[in-house]
Parts: structure tokens; C-alpha cells; sequence
């Protein structure tokens, strides 16, 4: 089988669906590695680092597309290489099939099987397939690092000649593959850490990894917040309402807010409001994780800082 990545064509994306290492892989299991030149260049993978891998490099997107039988890539494809592609071929990619209905009625007019990564059930028996799972626990370990080198101080306390430095304060919104990432970075590197989630049984999760678990005093909070496939559920407005309530209590005492909030196929649930933005001390750094949906925050501007 002869198997191609395409380049990425999304603004700002880097990340590329074969590597070089994982060329060799598929190569061992017999089949034709096949990629477009570039695809791999901002992912720090050259075109010869493909080449000395065994991977053909093809010059242009079209040429890939004529030599392969499946099509691997990260982001969605546009319609027009929907439309290069040829009946048979296989797709692999984050595809979102609920809301690209006419993305996916193009793909099945051209006689194309698509495969949506994003659609892998959370199971033990399909985990080494959960990429969305992987990319999460990545985003929420780059959230920290982004946090600290905005922050002016430190994260974990110090103490000088000079005087006393306390530890920072992070509050982590969505306690999922992302947040837990964001929490064990945070706590590794020393910061006093908060979180909070809709879903009551992560509360264990989150404390034997260090960190405070936020309570809402709320009967509802007894309830399982849990929608199908580990993901939360939308609150009630009452529940939303004291959750809120509860955020602008702890805003003027954080000094970092991690939001990772997001429910498949809906936008981004607005959890920290513009009156918690403006009751943080001067100097704190929210990162949004959200972003791409909306966002979490009601000033957040994707793409910018």
C-alpha cells in the first residue's frame, strides 16, 4: 500500500501526519512511504531527512495525490483536495464529520472513505489511536510553559537575601487529558494549584496529583457532569451561574488561569468573564486553550496576545 502525507495547508500549522521515525514504522509493515515536499518543514523535519528515511518526496501536492492510496494529514482537507483526490482513495486526518456535513457529503460524492481520528471512541482498547487525547496532554504541558514565560515571577516560592518570593497561584478551568497535563506541570514546578471541573469523580485525579480540587457548594455538584466519552456534559444555568460566582471569588487571589473547557461540537462555554479579567492582579497571564472555539475567556482574541 502506498501511503502519502500531505503539507499542511491551515495558517500557523506545524505539525505534519509522518515523520521521518514514523516512516520507518509503516516501511516495516510493508508499505510505500510517500510525502509532499515541505510537508515536514516546520515541523524540523527537511525534506532529505524524509529522503535518507526511505520516503519518497513528491514535488507537488497533485503528484502525491496521483501516487498514493491513502492520504494522511492533520488538519481537515478543503474541498479542493477533496476534489483532487480519486474514487478509492483513503483519508485519514481530524475530519469533524458533524459539523463539515458538506465536507464529508464531498468526500463520499467522490467515492473517497474517510476516516475521522477525532470520532475514536475513548476505550482502553482504541488508546494508541486517541490522537485527540495526545494532542491534548501536549497543549496543556505548553499551556504552563507559555504561563511561565509570560509571568514575571517565579513559580515556585523563593526565598533570598533579598526577601521572600511566595509561590504563584494557578487555577487550572477543565480538569480533561489537557487540564491534568497543565496541572502536573504546574505543580512540578512548584506552583500552588487549583482546579476545578464539572465532572465530581476527577476531584481524586486532581489531588493525588498535588493540586487543591475548587468545590462548588451546590447540590447539583453531586451529580455526574459527565457526557458519553469521558467529555463534560453542559451545565445547568443555575449550576453556571454559581460556578461563575465562585471563579470571581478566586480571581483577585490567582495569578495564572488555565481554561481547557471545550465539549466536541459545540462552542467554547464563556467561564471567565471580563469582570474576573479586570478583578486579577496586574502582571497575571490567562491562557486559553479554547481559543480555536471561541474561547473560554470573553477576551480572548485567537492568535493573539
Amino acid at each position: 500500500m502506498k501511503i502519502g502525507a500531505l503539507k499542511e495547508s491551515f495558517e500557523g500549522e506545524a505539525r505534519v501526519s509522518i515523520t521521518p521515525s514514523s516512516s520507518l514504522h509503516l516501511q516495516k509493515l510493508g508499505h510505500e512511504v510517500f510525502i509532499e515536499s515541505g510537508a515536514g518543514a516546520r515541523a524540523g523535519f527537511s525534506d532529505e531527512d524524509y529522503a535518507a528515511a526511505g520516503v519518497t518526496v513528491e514535488a507537488t501536492a497533485a503528484s502525491l495525490l496521483a501516487a498514493v492510496d491513502v492520504v494522511a494529514r492533520v488538519r481537515p482537507p478543503s474541498e479542493s483536495e477533496i476534489g483532487q483526490m480519486r474514487e478509492g482513495q483513503t483519508l485519514i486526518s481530524f475530519f469533524y464529520p458533524a459539523q463539515n456535513s458538506e465536507l464529508l457529503e464531498a468526500a463520499r460524492q467522490q467515492g473517497i472513505t474517510a476516516i475521522a481520528m477525532d470520532m475514536v471512541p475513548r476505550i482502553s482498547r482504541a488508546q494508541k489511536m486517541d490522537a485527540l487525547s495526545s494532542m491534548a496532554n501536549i497543549a496543556g504541558y505548553r499551556s504552563v510553559i507559555e504561563a511561565a514565560n509570560n509571568f514575571g515571577r517565579f513559580f515556585t516560592g523563593q526565598v533570598t537575601a533579598a526577601g521572600k518570593v511566595p509561590p504563584a497561584r494557578v487555577l487550572v478551568v477543565g480538569a480533561g487529558v489537557a487540564g491534568l497535563a497543565a496541572i502536573g506541570a504546574s505543580v512540578s514546578l512548584g506552583a500552588q494549584v487549583y482546579a476545578f471541573d464539572v465532572r465530581p469523580e476527577v476531584a481524586e485525579q486532581i489531588e493525588s496529583m498535588g493540586a487543591e480540587f475548587v468545590f462548588l457548594d451546590f447540590e447539583e455538584q453531586a451529580r455526574d457532569g459527565a457526557a458519553t466519552g469521558g467529555y463534560a456534559a453542559p451545565s445547568s444555568p443555575e449550576f453556571r451561574e454559581k460556578q461563575l460566582e465562585k471563579f470571581r471569588e478566586l480571581a483577585p487571589q490567582m495569578d495564572i488561569v488555565i481554561t481547557t473547557a471545550l465539549i466536541p461540537g459545540r462552542d467554547a462555554p464563556k467561564l471567565w468573564t471580563k469582570d474576573m479579567v479586570e478583578a486579577m492582579k496586574r502582571g497575571s497571564v490567562i491562557v486559553d486553550l479554547a481559543a480555536e472555539k471561541g474561547g473560554n475567556c470573553d477576551l480572548t482574541v485567537p492568535d493573539e496576545r
